[in-house]
């Protein structure tokens, strides 16, 4: 379509596959908005469009994405408040028919798995690296693993008898995000194995209160038929969570963070393995078998699963085998 609908907040941008939504920056704008700046959205991340009536003398058109489209609305679980779901364009009621108008354009160009979940993250997440301070603990993540570096001032007796934690996101299979706004939010990393652990009887999960259960978001694993070692029914007392509070690990600083761990976890999950590296003394390859083995990790290269250092070993690995 090639037209720009601007709104309170953020302007949408459309393209002719997708939607990029530019946020505003201002004192009035969500911090979270302002942390994501920019979203590109696919028309294939998308189930449907409505357009109704908002708060005093607006319309709200929303693009509803699919389920699993999204790493950051994954992680969130339903969580977001309405003012900061980054899918709601409000506008002057005044424009309601030329925002129809872009929503019916919108509903044309939706593809017919629409209604269907999507079976990977169409959408990306907010790139690493990312920190920010929680209430025990500063949290970091530089794309590849996570971090986690206790307070003395805030941090239980078994997180310091834990010592900081480091945990690549080869080792995890989801995370858990319950928000800040919320009296006991923590960000809580799954890792491997661990997927269907009971948690051990306790007074609650979060942060000293009773708390009802999250959704663990990302886990791939079915429920083992085997007991699992039972995890720390408190995110206080869990050293593979950090705890919020009030000033602590707010959402616009959290949730990305959650978003970007989980769009890692899932791209891991799913990235095919290289090619197996020739073990020392064997014989000469057919070079008809090499070039192919090199157009394949080419292949890999360009769609991002190889990264420049990966693709360059290997292709000299496998010309040495000529």
């Amino acid at each position: 379509m090639g037209d720009v609908l601007a709104g309170i907040h953020a302007t949408w941008e459309f393209d002719t596959d997708s939607v990029l939504i530019r946020f505003e920056r201002g004192i009035r704008t969500p911090k979270l908005f302002q942390s994501l700046r920019e979203r590109r959205v696919p028309h294939a991340a998308l189930s449907s469009v409505t357009l109704t009536p908002g708060k005093r003398g607006t319309v709200v058109l929303h693009a509803v994405p699919r389920p699993g489209a999204d790493p950051l609305l994954e992680a969130a679980a339903g969580q977001l408040k309405d003012g900061c779901d980054p899918y709601r364009l409000v506008l002057p009621a005044e424009r309601e028919t030329l925002a129809e108008y872009y929503a019916d354009e919108l509903r044309a160009l939706l593809g017919p798995d629409a209604a269907e979940p999507a079976d990977r993250f169409l959408v990306a997440a907010p790139e690493a690296p990312m920190q920010f301070k929680a209430y025990d603990g500063r949290a970091g993540f530089d794309g590849d693993r996570v971090s986690f570096r206790w307070f003395w001032t805030g941090a239980s007796t078994a997180k310091w008898k834990a010592g900081d934690q480091t945990f690549p996101v080869t080792e995890l299979s989801g995370v858990e995000w319950r928000s800040p706004e919320a009296f006991d939010g923590y960000l809580r990393l799954v890792p491997r194995g661990q997927e269907g652990a009971a948690p051990e009887p306790g007074p609650g999960t979060g942060f000293g209160m009773d708390a009802e259960p999250v959704t663990r978001i990302g886990s791939d694993t079915a429920q083992s038929a085997q007991p699992l070692a039972p995890r720390p029914t408190r995110a206080d007392q869990d050293p593979a969570a950090v705890v919020f509070g009030l000033g602590y690990g707010p959402v616009h600083e959290s949730l990305p963070f959650a978003a970007a761990v989980l769009e890692s976890v899932r791209r891991k999950q799913s990235a095919p393995a290289l090619p197996a590296a020739v073990p020392a003394g064997v014989g000469r390859r057919d070079p008809a078998d090499i070039a192919e083995r090199i157009r394949h990790l080419g292949e890999l290269h360009r769609a991002g699963l190889v990264t420049d250092d990966e693709f360059g070993a290997k292709k000299a690995q496998l010309l040495a085998e000529l």
